[in-house]
């Protein structure tokens, strides 16, 4: 629905409102994350709630009147260490995604506090500042090796911590080392334990843009109590916990991985869940490895099959192709997955109409960043069509902005995206001129990234902003869109582009794919180990034809194509600092790691 702004601009507003007002929540009874999960526990008649598990066992559950009982206890222990929700509110959470992170987390919205997450791959400076920036007190570790991370991050200078709760067990040698820092260690089983009785009258008014009903209406609405989701995707971002508290509230379960993503197959076969959200670079993968070069024929005559039922709105996983062709596919993911939703980063339409196909379940894209709790978009029930993210969300209004260095107009429904709604953000934490840089006199926050409106309403991300650079002849240069043609390479797994003002052409970094590249290069007549193909010339270039190719029919302009190569063989990944742990890359690290090699890159393009 299209609609004029107080500022005079075109902007959309989901068709499902009718002209009413947005969307604050979806239930009457659940306007409050405190409330979603009270009706998580009437809906699910006190089912099984959080479950984990220890390597070659089965799942065990927690009911949800005992999560909330854990909840309340270790709120009262908040309570009792001076936590208030006008004074000292914060909370550190600091551990693997695990029952234990919700139930704190649960516990701050019981009596209003407010959970702030952590995690190691900040390193030490980054979490010194969180620690700075809210003066939190109390922080819930899971591990050991935390507590003594967080140790390090406030040792030998001035801080606000005094309690550090651990789930798991610690010896005496920590304690000496906290309290030489001025700080207390206590287990988290003795915080439930020894609370004070304190009455829960206070209960929770969480801020309406957190609340994670209507930020996922659309996909939220088919949750049942009997579905479970695997929990595997970091919990101190927003996208996994909006997935979560949608899990909770309508009265289903969730099930941890084991904390180790190689053996993520492992705990997916024992939990066989029927939610399964994913990020872009996870699909790739299963893109890749069902694709089979050995049956490429069959699979696409299969893929074909079930691409016509899905445009005739038929989703399923019985059919003669799912029994024969995608079974193993679908076994992958435990085999009970009726319900996915992707998000954080841009997918290719290839890929998610391929697993669209061969998984056989409800397939939702998203849109959104954590300055709008996660969700701006999504795309509808009966629409399985790809290259966009879907409709605006009921909870907010969308609009596009001119951004004319790089030539798009609001006018011709190009622009950069811009958000307002009941999910958006409330600002900064005590940072006034950030938040006004952010939100304006408005209340629209820019998301810096570059959309077009398609004819059907849906949105369509086109281009990036943010991470704009200029060459050296003025282009501008969004590198994020030239990756994502790139990885569709068979041959290509990852893919950094990089450029500067002084340079008039870019350069990549490339990470073949370590299952495709021997056959890849087979079928090109050159043969060896992964490594020695990686070091192999003419390897490289196959893979830059291959690229620049692809760039080509994806329309990029010749000064938007690499003019040079380099094969690295190791993942860019979370471990290695290359990654966020949402599996995004860490441009400014990339870089740096790569400097040298992209110094040589360049002067390979000058001789």
């Amino acid at each position: 629905m299209l609609f004029v702004d107080q500022g005079g601009e075109f902007a959309r507003r989901g068709a499902v409102l009718n002209g009413g007002p947005l969307l604050s929540h979806f239930y009457e009874d659940a306007k409050t994350m405190y409330e979603c999960f009270h009706r998580g526990l009437r809906e699910s008649k006190n089912g099984p709630c959080l479950g984990s598990r220890k390597p070659k066992q089965p799942y065990e559950w927690l009911s949800y009147s005992e999560v909330i009982e854990r909840a309340e206890n270790l709120g009262s222990a908040f309570l009792h260490k001076g936590h208030s929700k006008d004074g000292d509110p914060y909370i550190g959470i600091f551990s693997q995604n695990r029952p234990e992170w919700t139930i704190s987390e649960l516990a701050c919205y019981t009596y209003s506090l407010i959970s702030v997450p952590l995690y190691d791959t900040l390193g030490t400076e980054a979490i010194s500042y969180i620690l700075d920036k809210t003066s939190i007190s109390t922080v819930v570790c899971d591990v050991p090796e935390k507590a003594k991370l967080l140790l390090d991050c406030v040792s030998g200078r001035q801080h606000s911590v005094k309690t550090l709760i651990l789930v798991e067990n610690f010896d005496t040698d920590l304690v000496s080392r906290a309290q030489q820092c001025g700080i207390d260690i206590i287990s988290l089983r003795d915080a439930e334990v020894n609370k004070p009785q304190l009455v829960c009258s206070n209960l929770c008014l969480t801020p309406v843009n957190a609340i994670d009903a209507c930020v996922c209406v659309w996909w939220g609405m088919f949750v049942i109590p009997q579905d479970a989701h695997i929990s595997y995707l970091p919990l101190a971002h927003m996208f996994e916990r909006v997935v979560q508290g949608v899990i909770l509230m309508h009265g289903a379960r969730i099930g941890y991985f084991q904390g180790d993503i190689r053996i993520l197959m492992d705990d997916l076969m024992t939990l066989k869940p029927t939610v399964f959200p994913v990020v872009p670079r996870l699909l790739n993968r299963m893109f890749d490895r069902a694709r089979s070069p050995l049956k490429r024929r069959i699979l696409e005559f299969a893929f074909r099959r079930k691409e016509n039922e899905i445009k005739s709105g038929i989703m399923r996983r019985d059919s003669v192709w799912d029994k024969i062709v995608f079974k193993k596919v679908q076994a992958s993911v435990g085999g009970h997955v009726r319900l996915m939703i992707t998000g954080a980063a841009p997918v290719s339409a290839p890929v998610l109409t391929f697993l669209r196909a061969a998984l056989g379940c409800h397939f939702y894209e998203g849109y959104g960043q954590t300055e709008c709790t996660a969700g701006s978009t999504i795309t509808l029930p009966g629409d399985w069509t790809a290259g966009h993210v879907g409709a605006p969300l009921p909870c907010n209004d969308i609009k596009l902005v001119d951004v004319g260095e790089m030539n798009y107009y609001a006018a011709k429904g190009e622009g950069e995206v811009c958000v307002r709604g009941p999910n958006v953000f409330k600002g900064y934490l005590k940072d006034p001129e950030k938040t006004k840089e952010a939100l304006g006199e408005d209340g629209w926050v820019h998301t810096g990234d570059i959309g077009r409106w398609l004819p059907n309403g849906t949105l369509k991300i086109v281009d990036r902003k943010k991470h704009i650079f200029k060459l050296a002849q003025g282009e501008y240069i969004a590198p994020e869109k030239i990756e994502n043609i790139y990885i569709r390479s068979e041959a290509v797994v990852q893919a950094f582009v990089h450029g500067d003002s002084l340079q008039a052409c870019l350069v990549a970094i490339i990470v073949p794919d370590p299952d495709f590249l021997p056959g890849w290069a087979k079928k090109r007549g050159i043969e060896g180990s992964y490594e020695e193909l990686c070091k192999n010339k003419e390897v490289k270039k196959a893979i830059l034809e291959d690229i620049v190719k692809l760039g080509k029919e994806s329309g990029l302009k010749s000064f938007e194509q690499v003019k040079d190569i380099a094969l690295h063989t190791e993942m860019f990944s979370i471990q290695n600092g290359l990654l966020t742990p949402t599996l995004k890359t860490k441009r400014a690290d990339l870089r740096n790691c790569f400097r040298n090699l992209i110094d040589e890159l360049y002067s390979n393009t000058q001789m």
